[in-house]
């Protein structure tokens, strides 16, 4: 078999997008629009004229020179059991003709799942130092494309905190599905997590914490006052209003007309009139995802943020979700490392810790790569900071 790879529309990318159970939020078209310091395209895997893969790529380009870094935020949507060697040549070889010096692929493709039980075994070990030190269960088709990519020549990019410039390597999930297939409940979900997380669930109602859902406006200006608190109190650099702003309006024109489904959503929780919590919701298919988080620093005893986890989890349950997602992790098990809060909250959950591919560059102009590479660098350290 073999394919050929081509630009498509972004109406023929969405309808794409549609016919599958699910692909990456960063994988849909709009998410193009979002991203408007780079050129998006939609690419399209043809086999004759049945559409059969697609990609949103991104194109950075090379002040001067013409030549761009094309990057696939988890992607490319392809079958990825199928054998990359009739998948990733036609796309190599397009891209190269657009003039692109190099590629980066982020493979939605697990390599190692740990379930919550392993975690805490790992956190409680004080010769644990990393969560790659436990035993999990290694995912076949992972490492399968792991060799590949490797055997390529193509260079891993994932830095070892799990946290870089790109998209997190480690994640933290929770299967809304049993094995079989079938549903979970809202009982069966509730009874995975730790008491902690279920008394702070039930603090937060008996507290009168009150959970409403917003499409932006005025709410999302009140979202973004609390996100740059959080981020002056959590020391990060917090991203504009105006960018926010764009990704509600740009991700909001792929709701579903005939579903229902929405792209993306605002959670925020009061307690008296107060805001204590807010999140951002985003779902494609049955995959959820929360995204962004903020909170006060008045009154956390009534869980405010609790209460947000649990309305956007049963929301994904009502959905038919496979899956919730609470996106990016560090792998750092240790006490004494700052981060190792982050996976202690989430594994609180229940679900499972899971360990991507990671992001891969493949250089087709290595000199004009490795400057661009050595740019980049030199920028992150400016900045301090790569998030």
């Amino acid at each position: 078999m073999s394919f050929t790879v081509r630009p498509i529309s972004p109406a023929e990318h969405l309808d794409h997008v549609r016919s599958r159970r699910s692909v990456s939020f960063l994988q849909t078209p709009a998410w193009g629009g979002v991203k408007t310091e780079w050129r998006s395209e939609s690419l399209g895997w043809f086999a004759g004229e049945r559409l059969v893969g697609a990609a949103l790529v991104l194109h950075r380009p090379v002040p001067r020179l013409g030549q761009s870094l094309a990057y696939l935020p988890w992607g490319p949507d392809i079958d990825w059991a199928g054998g990359l060697t009739v998948w990733f040549p036609p796309m190599v070889s397009y891209l190269r003709s657009q003039g692109a010096f190099a590629i980066r692929v982020a493979p939605p493709v697990p390599t190692d799942t740990w379930d919550a039980a392993q975690v805490k075994a790992g956190i409680a070990d004080p010769d644990v130092v990393r969560l790659t030190d436990v035993t999990g269960s290694a995912q076949k088709v992972g490492t399968e494309v792991t060799r590949y990519l490797r055997d390529a020549g193509w260079i891993p990019q994932s830095p070892e905190d799990g946290f870089g410039a790109g998209q997190p390597q480690f994640t933290y999930e929770i299967p809304l599905r049993h094995p079989d297939g079938t549903a979970r409940s809202e009982d069966d979900v509730l009874k995975g997590m730790n008491q902690l997380w279920r008394r702070n669930i039930k603090k937060a109602a008996k507290a009168g914490v009150e959970v409403t859902t917003s499409t932006g406006g005025e709410d999302l200006k009140a979202f973004h006052d609390l996100y740059v608190h959080t981020a002056e109190r959590d020391h990060f650099t917090p991203r504009p209003l105006a960018y926010f702003e764009k990704m509600f309006a740009t991700l909001s024109t792929e709701d579903h007309p005939a579903t229902g489904e929405q792209r993306i959503r605002l959670y925020l929780a009061r307690h008296e009139g107060d805001l204590v919590a807010a999140t951002i919701y985003v779902r494609v298919g049955t995959h959820a995802w929360y995204v962004y988080g903020a909170s006060s620093t008045e009154k956390r005893d009534v869980r405010g943020s609790n209460a947000l986890q649990w309305a956007m989890i049963r929301d994904s349950l009502t959905a038919g979700c496979d899956v919730y997602d609470l996106r990016g992790i560090t792998p750092t098990l240790s006490a004494d490392d700052p981060h190792v809060g982050l996976i202690q909250f989430k594994v609180g959950t229940g679900g499972r810790a899971v360990k991507y591919v990671g992001e891969w560059d493949l250089p087709l102009r290595p000199l004009v790569y490795r400057a661009f590479d050595l740019y980049m660098r030199r920028r992150s350290r400016q900045s301090g900071s790569s998030r």
